[in-house]
């Protein structure tokens, strides 16, 4: 059996891995970790993700993910806090069609472990768990199988029995569930530590698109850091992580953002980064595969993030080095009284 949409994309990083990446996993928090949840300086959180990857190979037909999230904390007695969040994600890869929906609620409780609310050092460890329904597709018609090509006029004629049984274009809706931790401590003005870990997809849903099959989604394991540490007076490092593990892909995206503002600037701010993505070959192999350049600006409790990737694998010689562009939204409303407000890190 010959898929011709996909088997060109077979040595392709993205393309084996079962779950989306975003460069700008910081901004993405329901999605990386369910334990960031609630986690954030302010009332409600609303996020927004575009992710689109080998326009130059694929023209109209390149990966897309689109992602969005709402998410909102309570207070638990006096110190602790409980969040509750919504998401969902929407994956599409190539002329076939293959795509991928999902649906989230999640929840986290974070509790207090040092320093108070109106102090200067916090500290929390949170927990957090998410479920949600997802479902995959695919287009057949806009593949072709090898019973379809004619020996004799060495054409592919679609109007042929392909001799693949599908009774479906989609899978059986099924259960996802997550679960995840975090430590985090805010030390001060622009100074901030956190780490955390999750594991998607804990029950290993049947994606499989046959009936009476039976195929494992893998286990996503996730391990995450990052931190914002002052250079001067208006400067400031932010250093991230994150390393995913999936059935046999691994890959790791580590960097750091350089966030410059001003007093006289109130709620503005200006950031730049550098970004390097490391994942294994079907080989084993570990390699580089691209470098992001990113670009935020932050304004009035809103962040405009530009990322795009540069491919420094093989691959680059068909795109031209010209990899993935990506753009995030996330807006955090923020009470007036600052005593309402809780301390957490800048992400």
């Amino acid at each position: 059996m010959v898929w011709v949409a996909g088997i060109s994309f077979l040595g392709i990083p993205e393309s084996n891995a079962q779950d989306a990446r975003f460069a700008q996993f910081y901004y993405a928090p329901l999605q990386l970790n369910p334990a960031l949840t609630g986690v954030f300086e302010g009332q409600f959180r609303g996020v927004a993700n575009y992710r689109e990857l080998y326009t130059s190979i694929l023209g109209a037909h390149p990966f897309r993910t689109l992602a969005a999230s709402f998410d909102m904390r309570t207070n638990v007695g006096r110190y602790d806090h409980a969040g509750f969040g919504i998401s969902a994600l929407r994956d599409e890869a190539g002329i076939s069609g293959f795509n991928r929906t999902d649906f989230s609620l999640s929840a986290s409780y974070q509790k207090q472990m040092g320093g108070s609310r109106y102090n200067k050092s916090n500290q929390f460890l949170v927990a957090g768990a998410r479920l949600g329904l997802g479902q995959r597709g695919f287009e057949w018609d806009k593949l072709w199988f090898t019973q379809q090509f004619d020996l004799n006029t060495y054409n592919v004629d679609q109007g042929m029995d392909s001799g693949e049984d599908f009774a479906t274009n989609t899978t059986d809706l099924y259960v996802d569930f997550s679960a995840g931790i975090l430590y985090y401590a805010v030390f001060g003005v622009n100074q901030s530590l956190y780490f955390g870990g999750s594991i998607h997809h804990l029950n290993e849903p049947n994606i499989s698109f046959l009936e009476n099959a039976d195929e494992r989604l893998p286990s996503n394991y996730v391990l995450h850091g990052g931190g914002e540490f002052p250079v001067s007076d208006n400067v400031s490092l932010l250093p991230a992580i994150a390393f995913m593990s999936q059935g046999p892909s691994m890959s790791t995206t580590f960097g750091a953002n350089l966030r410059y503002s001003r007093r006289e600037w109130q709620e503005v701010a200006i950031r730049a980064g550098l970004w390097s993505h490391i994942s294994n070959k079907l080989d084993k192999e570990v390699h580089m595969d691209a470098m992001t350049v990113s670009a935020i600006i932050e304004f009035e409790g809103m962040n405009i993030g530009l990322s795009y990737d540069i491919t420094t694998s093989v691959l680059s010689e068909a795109d031209n080095s010209r990899g993935a562009f990506e753009v995030s939204f996330v807006y955090i409303h923020r009470p007036r009284d600052r005593r309402a407000r809780v301390d957490c890190p800048r992400f």
